[in-house]
């Protein structure tokens, strides 16, 4: 079933910025409220997900509760196609690079299904920038690859064979294992959503980078608030939630009953999932202060409060309106703040 939302014009911001080898990186933000950001898996289009029946609830909700800012990985979506190096320690710094982009100071994390060791290792080496983090059928390490290299020699041979054709029939192999209970529409969009987010040789190379992919050293040094949670009969990452929550400190676990691993809008599990995360992130709702703004944004933040409107700021600092709409896109994005309404918001909180 799709989104009850399906229709609604979609209101995400897409950008780009350069990782530090100059590939680009394409990231959106959407929603209101705390910055989450979205570490998700390979399989995303910025765009497309919009109208996928199996994504576009995770976009919408997420929406509702916090200011989501996510981004398609080296060699998928809008991001750069023409790439080779897929090990662990580039995808960190493309995370790292997308933040400066971003301008964030302090953020929840969401790590979803194999983005997990990604966030994990961004939150281990930056404790101080991440407020907290949420982990979604994820995983640290011990792939396919390691488990069984005759199961991963057969699924690299599909993806081979497959991945291009127009005929699903080596890709619905994926899908099986991602969505077992979605519909057959469902089922089609993930078929196809494989095809348009990557090509061939990209999905080939990222699996097998991502199967020597080993955090769980790291995991006793989560110094973080962190929310593990998982479904019960999850094939892709089986175990994991367990494994996950025990290794991390303090960490909560919440197991969700389903044996998808995309949780679909439809299912008892997914309305679990969000009252779980809506509630972790409450104390990061509670609001950033203005302080938390460079001089320069809390300078053309006290002008807006003085009346002055984008033209008479640039004029009065010597800016581009270009430049003064940038910083205020910045103040948004800082505060959590979105809409018709970001402006006053903003405002309003310089003013007290």
């Amino acid at each position: 079933m799709a989104s009850s939302r399906a229709s609604a014009p979609v209101t995400q911001e897409v950008r780009f910025c350069r990782a530090d080898d100059g590939v680009r990186i394409a990231w959106a933000r959407h929603g209101s409220g705390p910055p989450l950001l979205v570490v998700s898996c390979w399989l995303s289009h910025l765009q497309h997900d919009w109208q996928s029946p199996v994504w576009r609830h995770f976009l919408d909700d997420l929406g509702d509760i916090a200011t989501v800012l996510r981004y398609d990985e080296r060699g998928f979506g809008l991001s750069e196609w023409e790439v080779s190096d897929f090990s662990l320690a580039r995808r960190v710094a493309d995370l790292e690079a997308l933040v400066a982009a971003t301008g964030l100071d302090r953020f929840a994390v969401l790590g979803m299904s194999g983005g997990a060791p990604v966030a994990l290792a961004y939150a281990h080496a930056h404790p101080e920038r991440v407020t907290r983090l949420v982990l979604y059928g994820g995983m640290a390490g011990g792939g396919l690859a390691q488990e069984d290299s005759a199961a991963e020699e057969a699924f690299l041979a599909m993806i081979k064979a497959g991945w291009a054709r127009p005929d699903p029939l080596f890709r619905r192999v994926f899908t099986n294992a991602f969505i077992p209970d979605a519909s057959e529409e469902q089922m089609e969009w993930m078929d196809e959503l494989q095809r348009t987010s990557t090509n061939t040789d990209n999905a080939v190379c990222s699996r097998i980078a991502r199967h020597e992919v080993d955090v769980r050293d790291l995991l006793p040094g989560i110094t973080v608030p962190t929310l593990v949670t998982h479904a019960e009969g999850d094939r892709v990452a089986p175990d994991w939630g367990t494994r996950l929550a025990t290794a991390i400190p303090d960490a909560r676990l919440v197991m969700l009953e389903s044996r998808n691993h995309v949780l679909l809008a439809d299912e008892p599990a997914w309305p679990v999932f969000l009252h779980e995360v809506e509630a972790f992130l409450a104390e990061d709702r509670a609001g950033v202060p203005v302080s938390n703004l460079s001089a320069r944004e809390r300078e053309i933040l006290a002008l807006a409060a003085e009346g002055l409107d984008n033209s008479a700021i640039a004029e009065r600092l010597t800016l581009s309106v270009r430049t003064v709409e940038r910083h205020f896109q910045n103040i948004y994005l800082k505060l959590g703040l979105s809409g018709r309404t970001a402006r006053a918001a903003a405002v309003a909180r310089a003013l007290t």
